[in-house]
């Protein structure tokens, strides 16, 4: 085995550990979100801080989400998310921000400008978790695409050095 495919292998088993860090650490925040009780009015109530925050002083947030794969598989990725309005209307919060992911299976690890940023709207509800009991819960989609859904956004990992990048 030459150097280049050994180093090619140790580049792939990295990113394969970072996604299963990311994975684990997804399915801990949603736990976490769950147990809390956190309604739709309450998380909505975090992102019009982030939207405030992020007009005075361009701040993005890190987001974790899934993307549905092919064959029914669904992969966490990671990214920064700039809020830009949070509209409530008729029962339906939604979320207006723009998307600068930062990892993905396919792609590794992204350094801001290797993809473009992307537009994206975001819709919060409650919903009803059934597991052992019953409770309510809250969820984050992504209205525009279907494909990525259960977005978790963190208040307390924020950057402010990439809005040239939006």
């Amino acid at each position: 085995m030459d150097s280049t495919s050994l180093f090619a292998d140790y580049a792939r088993w990295q990113r394969f550990q970072r996604q299963d860090q990311l994975h684990r650490e997804h399915n801990a925040a949603v736990r976490k979100l769950a147990e809390s009780g956190a309604m739709a009015s309450r998380v909505a109530e975090g992102y019009r801080s982030m939207a405030e925050k992020g007009a005075a002083e361009g701040a993005c947030y890190r987001t974790l989400f899934l993307r549905q794969r092919p064959h029914e598989t669904s992969l966490a990725c990671e990214g920064w998310l700039f809020v830009r309005r949070v509209l409530s209307e008729g029962g339906i919060t939604r979320v207006r921000g723009t998307l600068l992911e930062s990892f993905t299976l396919e792609d590794g690890s992204l350094t801001p400008g290797d993809k473009p940023a992307i537009k994206v709207t975001l819709d919060i509800y409650d919903e009803i978790l059934v597991k052992r009991t019953m409770k309510m819960g809250c969820r984050i989609d992504r209205q525009d695409d279907d494909r990525d859904r259960h977005f978790i956004t963190f208040l307390d990992s924020v950057r402010g050095d990439l809005r040239q990048h939006m």
